[in-house]
């Protein structure tokens, strides 16, 4: 089954940003997506998060075929599971990821995604398509973590000038940039 997931990152759930957008635009190409909601700022959590995505995995909707477009958190969330759980998938596409950023705001939030940099480098053997997409003025996530993120998953850059977060602020309710890498 050729599915396409759209994980949300923190404080985000499936109709903010280009979500939902993107949904739409998957279902114009008959292209089945699935957006799960994950509890966020409270119950989140790796473990809260994991099993979410481990009942669509029970049920058979990720599979080899399966693609995951990721915003923020979410980069580093599936990449985590993917390798915790040992799942192949078809492609990556991550949007303003990162691993192991200090926010100024409660860590808490963030630290049980998160996995020691030397580790990222394993999700290779889970998917052969790795796309990164970040921005040079995301108030949140540095290029350079951006980039460092990128590399350590092996992952193809795609750097987005002025894009901030990625999110509605800096005008992303669309992101017709991504289309072109979704096959």
């Amino acid at each position: 089954m050729n599915n396409y997931f759209l994980i949300h990152g923190s404080y985000g759930n499936p109709y903010k940003n280009w979500i939902l957008w993107l949904k739409k635009e998957l279902g114009k190409r008959k292209l089945n997506c699935i957006v799960p909601n994950f509890p966020s700022p409270y119950k989140q959590d790796y473990e809260s998060w994991s099993k979410i995505l481990k009942a669509y995995l029970e049920i058979g909707y990720i599979t080899e075929d399966t693609s995951f477009i990721t915003h923020s958190l979410g980069g580093i969330f599936i990449v985590k599971f993917l390798i915790k759980n040992d799942i192949k998938i078809k492609k990556l596409m991550t949007v303003a990821g990162f691993n192991n950023v200090k926010f100024e705001e409660d860590n808490s939030l963030y630290d049980s995604f998160y996995i020691e940099n030397q580790d990222l480098e394993k999700v290779q053997e889970n998917c052969l398509t790795r796309i990164c997409f970040y921005s040079d003025n995301d108030p949140y996530v540095p290029q350079q973590e951006a980039e460092n993120f990128a590399n350590d998953i092996k992952a193809e850059k795609v750097l987005i000038s002025n894009a901030g977060h990625f999110n509605e602020k800096y005008g992303y309710k669309e992101f017709k940039e991504i289309l072109q890498y979704i096959n």
